[in-house]
């Protein structure tokens, strides 16, 4: 028989996560959202000392993804996006980490996270001419001596300005060290925030998710030691995609992460809807046969509905991620749901509240800004579904574009 009880440990510490994102991210959310390049410090330093939310939650450079992490994430981004991912933490880079070094650098790079001072870990790929397709990336690595050469430019890395400036923190950057090997010769680089040749040219002013710095990195003649290349520097066979396949590697372990903060915004606005008909006297009448439904229940019972089967595939795609087992299909999956449902969960909410959804006295305008993002990046939507796609049917790059 199957048990969908939440265990008693992991309750305990969702329903710790929700009074914290409660106490500390609801109270500013909106100030964070309208001062969008302002530094939230005190609130950084709160989730240093608890990580279990913010992106503290995913542990050491994402280890710790499986369903806690997803609850814990869940409840950080019902109190805020933003806020969450501003919070300092391994991140996407940690989990390239994670994906592609050896025990010795996964001990190097990510021991940091553990000690001192606050701490970003930034992971940058996409590039003006690269977005959906990685395999197009033109930053180059080229060895000398004892060291790499970076020359490149990345563009809409998310906490790139704290990775690349702030308090020893780290970006993961995939280049390429042979042109003529396409996807073989693509690698990961770790570059350590404050290394020459390498700046923040830009920080975007973006439509949601503001508290989080999303920045444009130049690498311009950049050196790096040359230990800092995650896995073997060879391109050991042009006809294979090994470099590529490490890229894929890393979203999977963080996609279900990206599905569970996607959760947390939708959760918000379905709250909020479900409180405000309760003040207003309208039941939602869950008993009844769904024809005697009026449209306004059948919309929020379908908001549920979607929410549900968005979390079901999070936990479970987490859940084989936390035994070591191949998720590649189930964290597209999850993913490209979950984007597909908060966005549409969040501006039903606003139609529904109507002149209470749309003022900006509440707060679910924003919650139908800041789930957009979860449609867009670690591979948008369209990329994800065309990822189902290709493994359910057993077609390959090239059968199935």
């Amino acid at each position: 028989m199957i048990d969908f009880e939440i265990p008693p440990e992991i309750e305990a510490a969702r329903k710790a996560a929700h009074e914290r994102a409660k106490e500390l991210f609801r109270p500013i959310a909106r100030y964070y959202d309208e001062h969008e390049h302002e530094n939230p410090d005190e609130l950084i330093r709160t989730l240093w000392e608890n990580p279990t939310i913010g992106m503290g939650a995913l542990g050491g450079g994402s280890a710790g993804i499986g369903p806690a992490a997803v609850f814990l994430a869940e409840e950080s981004t019902w109190g805020d996006a933003g806020l969450t991912l501003c919070g300092p933490g391994p991140g996407l880079g940690g989990a390239a980490v994670l994906v592609s070094a050896t025990p010795e650098q996964r001990e190097r790079f990510l021991k940091r996270f553990s000690e001192g001072e606050p701490k970003w870990g930034a992971m940058a790929i996409t590039e003006a001419g690269c977005g959906s397709d990685t395999a197009a990336i033109t930053t180059t690595a080229v060895r000398d001596g004892d060291e790499w050469v970076l020359n490149g430019e990345k563009i809409f890395v998310t906490c790139g300005k704290r990775a690349a400036e702030d308090s020893d923190g780290f970006a993961v950057v995939w280049a390429t060290v042979d042109k003529s090997a396409g996807r073989a010769g693509i690698k990961p680089f770790v570059v350590e925030a404050g290394t020459p040749g390498m700046r923040v040219a830009k920080v975007e002013d973006k439509l949601g998710i503001r508290a989080s710095d999303t920045a444009t990195i130049v690498f311009q003649d950049c050196r790096i030691p040359y230990d800092n290349i995650l896995g073997i520097p060879e391109v050991v066979d042009k006809t294979k995609t090994a470099g590529f396949k490490r890229v894929m590697a890393t979203f999977d372990v963080t996609r279900p992460f990206v599905a569970a903060m996607a959760l947390g915004v939708g959760r918000a606005a379905l709250d909020f809807v479900k409180e405000t008909f309760e003040k207003e006297g309208i039941e939602i009448r869950y008993g009844s046969p769904r024809h005697k439904l009026s449209a306004v229940e059948r919309d929020v019972m379908d908001m549920e509905a979607n929410m549900k089967a968005a979390e079901m595939l999070t936990l479970r795609a987490a859940w084989m991620m936390s035994l070591m087992q191949r998720n590649d299909l189930q964290a597209s999956m999850a993913k490209a749901k979950a984007g597909l449902v908060v966005t549409r969960v969040t501006q039903k909410a606003v139609e529904l509240l109507g002149p209470l959804g749309y003022s900006r006295k509440n707060l679910v305008e924003k919650w139908m800004r800041d789930c957009k993002i979860n449609d867009i990046f670690e591979g948008t939507g369209q990329i994800n579904m065309l990822i189902v796609a290709r493994r359910i049917l057993g077609y390959t790059r090239d059968d199935l574009k």
